[in-house]
Order: C-alpha cells, then structure tokens, then sequence
C-alpha cells in the first residue's frame, strides 16, 4: 500500500501548507517509513506519535544552521504524520500512544495488513488520487517533473 500514503500525503501537505519550498520527495519517503515495520511484525515507533515527534525533533536537532538541509528533512517527519491519518493509527490506542499506555508493544499487523480488502480499494483511491496530482500540478509538463525529481518541489496551482 505505497501509492496510497504516497499520493495522497503529497496532495494533503501541498493543500495544507501551499509552500513551494516542501521537498515533496522526502514527504513521500515519511509516509512510506511507518511500511517497514511489517519486517518487524508488528506496528512499532513509527506508528505512534511519540515516533513521529521524536523524527521532527532529531531533524530539528540535527539540521542546526543548515536551513536548506532542514527544509528538504521537515518532509521526512510530515509524511510520517501524513501516515499516521491516513492509515487510522489514531484509532488503536496502544500503538498510537506508546510508549505512554505501555511499553510492550502492541500485538498483530501493522494497520495497512490488518484489513487487505480496504487496503487494495485505498491503493486503487491512491492512483485516482495521484493520476489526479500529475494533472493538478502539472507533471505533465517536462520541466515541472524535472523540478519535482532535481528538487523535490511542485508547481502549486494558485
């Protein structure tokens, strides 16, 4: 379930903020992250907003006086956060809140697992959603897509 997160996090973070200056590519690998603990069996850090705090916080701390570096890394944990929504994490207390409702983490699949048959619909939204983000920002176009995979930045329709 890639296209799903990827697409829809890029459209919501382009709506909500409208700032050409997010590197949408490293949006797009934040909410894709939080996948990578299928391996580990099970939601983990990157499921809870604990997790996603923390990566806002090591970016923040690691970016000192390095403002474009820190532009390009805020993608990273706005996509883990775009994830977060959209995939209902919110809604399973004890993966949501670790470590705060408790250090074990908690048992079976990572949300996007747990129910395949929304998962395969979400994914079939996801490339609605992103046929629809190619024609809204202009990647037709080819020096708009060399700008989006040089610079991670999109053309925002006024």
């Amino acid at each position: 379930m890639f296209i799903w997160f990827a697409a829809v996090s890029v459209v919501l973070v382009a709506v909500v903020f409208r700032s050409p200056a997010v590197d949408y590519r490293t949006v797009i690998l934040g909410s894709v992250a939080p996948l990578l603990e299928a391996v580990l069996g099970g939601p983990r850090l990157l499921h809870s907003v604990v997790g996603a705090v923390t990566v806002l916080a090591l970016v923040m701390a690691l970016t000192t006086r390095r403002r474009i570096l820190r532009r390009r890394m805020l993608g990273i944990p706005i996509g883990i956060m775009c994830h977060l929504v959209l995939d209902g994490a919110f809604a399973r207390t004890e993966v949501f809140w670790w470590p705060v409702r408790g250090l074990d983490f908690a048992a079976g699949q990572v949300p996007e697992l747990e129910h395949l048959a929304v998962s395969l619909v979400l994914e079939l939204v996801g490339v609605g959603v992103g046929i629809w983000a190619w024609r809204l920002f202009g990647l037709h176009q080819r020096e708009r897509r060399q700008l989006f995979w040089t610079d991670g930045r999109l053309h925002l329709p006024s």
